[in-house]
């Protein structure tokens, strides 16, 4: 029964590392807003569908998501645009 119950726990360990290897969706989160605080709010309003004031608070948040749930090639192109406003941003 001992064997059983490692092969078990062996074979849900090998399932979680699988769907991370098949990740489809990724989520950009600001980190931090660093010096430019004006253009990372314009960065925030031209990736998001956000008005001025909730693109604000979002920033003034930080760390918070800006885009969630996105493919690899948007949750890269948004992290160089929100990096060359001068914020901080990971794709999780």
């Amino acid at each position: 029964p001992v064997a059983v119950a490692g092969a078990g726990a062996a074979a849900g360990g090998g399932g979680a590392a699988a769907v991370e290897e098949e990740q489809t969706e990724f989520d950009v989160v600001l980190t931090e807003v660093g010096a430019n605080k004006i253009q990372v709010i314009k960065a925030v309003r031209e990736l998001t569908s956000l008005g001025l004031k909730e693109a604000k608070d979002l920033v003034d948040g930080a760390p918070k998501p800006v885009k969630q749930g996105v493919s690899k090639d948007e949750a890269a192109a948004a992290k160089t645009k929100l990096e060359e406003a001068g914020a901080k941003a990971d794709v999780k």
